[in-house]
């Protein structure tokens, strides 16, 4: 039969009171142990300490009136999407819209059209009469000649000062639309020629 006082003993050899001094030493030291170890800072606190002081730097290199003009325009920016029903700032553009962007800036020359009022022309006419308006829109860049690379080189190296060139080829209307005529408010009739592109290309 076992008596139910008895305690057990991983050190079977040692007296119990060499066991309670022991372990009362061992937990001593180890919670000493756990007290003199020094604890490690999460990972995100780092990351967040690091953003904290790349922020701060970055913003002692800018002036007043730049600080000024950069929270009128954080403030501008949550207005809008609070207007539009947005719950969150965007601060930073998604890459998606960089990409639409850069297809929309790389987009071939072309003919489009659009369908404005005559007194919308800004040619000084009072008109309340529609006219279908085409125009050339897009880019030239697989358009470049062996002109506009040594024009290029001409200018940034000086060799070309006074003059105004352009070293790069633009969409323009390489032919024109009908004349287009029309009343102005006082009854008036006018007809004007070369207003809509009618082909595009770059020159």
């Amino acid at each position: 039969m076992f008596n139910g006082s008895r305690k057990y003993s991983p050190l079977p050899s040692s007296p119990s009171s060499s066991r309670t001094s022991s372990s009362s030493s061992s937990s001593s030291s180890s919670s000493s142990l756990l007290l003199a170890a020094p604890r490690r800072s999460p990972r995100a606190l780092q990351h967040h300490s690091s953003l904290l002081s790349q922020y701060s730097s970055l913003l002692e290199s800018y002036t007043e009136g730049e600080i000024r003009q950069l929270i009128s325009a954080l403030v501008e920016r949550y207005s809008q999407a609070m207007n539009s029903g947005g719950h969150e700032l965007p601060l930073f553009p998604r890459s998606g819209s960089r990409r639409k962007r850069a297809r929309a800036r790389h987009k071939p020359c072309a003919l489009k059209e659009l369908e404005v009022s005559v007194s919308e022309l800004g040619l000084g006419y009072e008109s309340d009469e529609t006219v279908l308006f085409r125009y050339c829109s897009g880019t030239c860049e697989a358009a470049v000649r062996s002109y506009d690379l040594s024009l290029k080189s001409m200018r940034s190296k000086k060799r070309i000062k006074k003059e105004k060139v352009r070293a790069r080829p633009c969409c323009r209307p390489l032919a024109y639309d009908d004349d287009v005529s029309f009343l102005d408010a006082y009854n008036r009739y006018y007809t004007v020629n070369e207003l809509s592109a009618k082909e595009c290309g770059c020159v």
